[in-house]
């Protein structure tokens, strides 16, 4: 490397992500306790440093594949923070991300072992930094995003329920929807496979288990057609040219 900039200031650069998740019926989210100084032993978002080797993408794929075991995740550049007095130990930029992850047991214990928690969206304590407002943003360009891409699913399991899905819904925008018009709408998308399977533990009669399809929604999009989800009470969703 010359020195061609050898005069110029230098600056680390962070990189924070916003890890959601969806379990028992919540959105969550991925929260540790810091292990090092300034603010060790508080609440902290997911983050590391960038390697020199790194681009901005794989710097936060390296710190989500360290945390949660996973490669193939749904990830978004969110914004730059940088504001001179952001982290007291040392004039950081911070890139934030945020991403979607199926949450289930081999993740709870990978990021237990990293000392994680997954916590309700609804209780999510004081961070340090400007973190609360990273999780502020990340939540409602998530809010903003579903309605035009179908990429809750990336919250679900493969295969889930109307009721699930619905529970989805509600939990991202703190709404509660309708359910007959819910469920009459989001299958006039046409993106839904039924299964012959049944879920049985919610109750005696069952819900039957869906596949969202993804080769279908590919399809559609390259003719032009936009997934469009209006999350009000009359649960308005439909795909519109």
């Amino acid at each position: 490397m010359g020195a061609f900039y050898q005069d110029e200031d230098r600056h680390y650069v962070a990189l924070d992500c916003i890890i959601f998740g969806f379990d028992a019926g919540e959105l969550k989210l991925l929260l540790l306790k810091r292990k090092f100084e300034p603010a060790k032993g508080e609440w902290s978002l997911m983050g590391g440093f960038l390697k020199n080797y790194e681009s901005l993408d794989e710097g936060a794929r390296r710190i989500l594949l360290q945390l949660t075991g996973l490669t193939n995740i749904y990830m978004e550049q969110l914004q730059s923070y940088g504001d001179v007095n952001r982290d007291p130990g040392e004039r950081t930029i911070s890139i934030a991300f945020y991403a979607l992850i199926k949450v289930d047991e081999n993740d709870r214990k990978l990021a237990e072992a990293h000392g994680a928690h997954w916590i309700s969206i609804n209780k999510v304590p004081t961070l340090i930094f400007d973190h609360n407002k990273m999780v502020e943003k990340a939540l409602k360009t998530l809010r903003n995003k579903i309605v035009t891409k179908p990429i809750g699913f990336e919250l679900l399991s493969e295969k889930f329920t109307l009721p699930q899905l619905q529970s989805l819904y509600e939990a991202i925008n703190q709404e509660q929807l309708d359910k007959r018009n819910f469920r009459k709408r989001i299958l006039e998308t046409g993106l839904l496979d039924k299964m012959d399977e049944k879920e049985k533990g919610s109750s005696k009669k069952g819900a039957f288990y869906y596949m969202f399809n993804k080769e279908k929604y590919r399809m559609f999009a390259e003719m032009g057609f936009h997934f469009q989800m209006k999350v009000k009470k009359d649960a308005l969703i439909k795909m519109n040219t």
